[in-house]
């Protein structure tokens, strides 16, 4: 990010925010809704060769139908690595492999682990709007400085902090409507 100067300060925030709200569409991506979806997979951390590696890296990564999602390692011989990075990263599915193709069979959701996962996603979206009125703050104080430096007037400087204002309730906005879509998608059936 570049220097923050009274006339890009609104700009490079906006920047932050949506950086903020595009990661917390990852992790929205990688929520499982009981629908086959390669992102639910795609970043697990893969340990192999001596190194960590995401599993998009590793292998070639399908959905052959809804309930199914397939790895084809590049490598055979990372089959044992792959599996355990599946297992150790919490998704709750249990891999299978034939030696050449690891199958995730997606088991039906019950409906406390979707209410589990809609408290999850709440409390993730709570995260990240907490960093959005942090960004917030940071900017005001930027034009709290520029102000005291008499780099700008105080109509100025009311101007942008309005400014500020709008701009952290629109993507508070835009990220409480992404939890609310995501969220009936957890929850339907």
């Amino acid at each position: 990010m570049s220097q923050l100067t009274p006339e890009n300060v609104v700009a490079e925030t906006r920047k932050k925010m949506e950086g903020g709200i595009e990661h917390y569409k990852k992790h929205l991506s990688s929520l499982r809704t009981g629908k086959a979806s390669t992102s639910l997979v795609q970043d697990i951390p893969v340990h192999a060769y001596g190194s960590t590696m995401k599993m998009n890296a590793v292998g070639n990564i399908n959905t052959p139908d809804t309930r199914t999602i397939t790895i084809s390692p590049y490598d055979p011989s990372t089959i044992n690595d792959i599996m355990k990075a599946i297992q150790a990263s919490g998704i709750g599915i249990n891999p299978m492999s034939d030696g050449k193709i690891i199958r995730l069979p997606l088991p039906e959701l019950s409906e406390e682990r979707r209410k589990d996962m809609v408290k999850i996603l709440k409390a993730k979206g709570e995260e990240y709007k907490v960093e959005m009125r942090n960004l917030r703050r940071e900017a005001n104080e930027a034009v709290k400085k520029f102000e005291k430096d008499l780099a700008m007037s105080q109509d100025e400087a009311k101007r942008l902090n309005d400014q500020i204002q709008k701009l952290t309730d629109g993507k508070i906005e835009e990220l409480t409507k992404l939890a609310i879509d995501k969220e009936k998608e957890l929850l339907t059936v």
